[in-house]
């Protein structure tokens, strides 16, 4: 009898419990927190979130929602993350699984044994710990929630947390404050502190393809077809959509911003509708990267790359995450410099029935590709579809891998990347073949 762990009870963790629920294949899902969300879930007492007050989604609701559970139609383009909070609480309820989640619950140690199966190490809020075994596991931790933070020359006296710590602009009022980093945290960051900041500072390494939520008066994922996606030549895809941007936006460098080394959607997308209105109002001024901390002006001067001095009182590091599974010994599963060797970003090729749900960075939303992982890996447990040998998978990673190096610029954040519909053309076609292998075999 197969028995699944899932770890995790963010939108990764509930839709892989939830597919398993509906199959009638026995799961436990733990969870460290004491509600479901993940970093959807505003301070959430798992320690896991790393939302601000008022962060709103990037994609639109109808393309990040699951496909049997609709957004409320009251809901807007962008719903905020309390929004996204209660429709996760609503999906669970819906579907009968909050009683099927084990809450406040560490997962401490997953262990692979000889005979195939897992042992998994738990400790609840009591500190009482137990061990169980299981055919499978599910790992659904998430990869936004442990900070990446640069160092430089010297020392700085002022206040620095990472983006992962901020929440509000109230403290920075009345200070000088420097956001380094131009993804999409950064950029909202920079924009909600400059309202209140005496001045605020976006430093980068390089430029970026600054990309609106609306274009044309529709929400950018809606206006672009998924046919486009699936069939454009990238060359073409590329000119249709940076001239669209240059006719709605116009050049960067009318805004002080450095011009891209890269082409457009060559790089994960960094989304904001407000910073080119900000940076013309004088609120944000471009600065290239930190080159070191001067030791002047108390501890508190930046010096910059081109030269350029100023006093900050704070730092806010944009600057991403490492991917990180604590409960998994590093020769069993280690991100180094954050690349992941699993087929397909979902299967371990070297520990069978270990499985990743979420562990993607797409154009677009998670939620839809770790629905179509869920089904993939229910179909895996319950015998309906066969891997690849080993070494297929191993050749099948390295040429993703390949692929994705060609496709992106040269990045951390990019290791995990993938283009939303042909990864989830992928999958399916994964899950279809798998299918004729087994029945073949049958």
């Amino acid at each position: 009898m197969r028995r699944v762990c899932v770890i995790g009870a963010g939108s990764s963790g509930i839709v892989a419990a939830k597919t398993f629920h509906e199959r009638g294949v026995p799961f436990d899902c733990f969870e460290k927190g004491s509600n479901v969300g993940g970093l959807w879930r505003y301070e959430n007492d798992s320690g896991a979130s790393v939302a601000y007050r008022s962060l709103h989604i990037n994609t639109s609701r109808a393309k990040m929602q699951f496909a049997d559970f609709p957004m409320p139609r009251d809901y807007p383009d962008f719903p905020h993350h309390s929004q996204i909070a209660r429709y996760f609480d609503a999906y669970v309820d819906h579907f009968g699984l909050r009683d099927r989640i084990t809450f406040r619950t560490t997962v401490q140690r997953v262990e692979p044994l000889a005979d195939g199966t897992f042992r998994v190490e738990t400790t609840d809020a009591t500190g009482r710990s137990e061990s169980r075994a299981y055919t499978d596991v599910v790992v659904a931790n998430g990869h936004h929630w442990h900070p990446r933070v640069p160092t430089f020359p010297g020392t700085f006296a002022g206040t620095a947390l990472h983006a992962g710590r901020y929440r509000s602009p109230e403290s920075f009022a009345g200070q000088r404050v420097l956001v380094l980093g131009v993804g999409n945290s950064g950029c909202d960051i920079a924009c909600e502190v400059s309202r209140v900041a005496d001045r605020t500072f976006l430093a980068m390494r390089h430029g970026v393809h600054l990309i609106p939520k609306y274009l044309f008066g529709r929400p950018l994922d809606k206006l672009v077809s998924p046919w486009m996606w699936r069939h454009l030549p990238l060359r073409l895809q590329q000119f249709i959509f940076g001239t669209a941007l240059r006719v709605a936006r116009g050049k960067l460098k009318r805004f002080h911003l450095p011009e891209p080394r890269h082409r457009i959607l060559e790089e994960h997308p960094t989304i904001s509708s407000d910073l080119l209105n900000l940076i013309g109002h004088g609120r944000v001024t471009v600065k290239p990267n930190i080159q070191e901390f001067t030791g002047a002006a108390d501890g508190r001067e930046v010096l910059f790359t081109d030269g350029t001095r100023e006093p900050v009182d704070a730092i806010v590091y944009a600057t991403g995450y490492d991917i990180r599974v604590p409960f998994l010994a590093p020769e069993v599963f280690e991100a180094r410099d954050n690349e992941v060797r699993l087929y397909k970003l979902v299967v371990h090729p070297e520990h069978r029935g270990l499985y990743f749900i979420g562990l993607v960075q797409p154009w677009g939303a998670i939620m839809p590709l770790a629905e179509e992982q869920s089904k993939w890996v229910a179909d895996l447990v319950e015998g309906k579809c066969a891997l690849p040998t080993r070494d297929e998978m191993l050749t099948g990673i390295g040429r993703d891998r390949e692929a994705m190096r060609r496709r992106y610029t040269a990045s951390s954040r990019h290791t995990i990347q993938v283009d939303f519909y042909p990864y989830l053309d992928g999958l399916r076609k994964e899950r279809r073949r798998g299918a004729r292998e087994t029945a073949r075999a049958a």
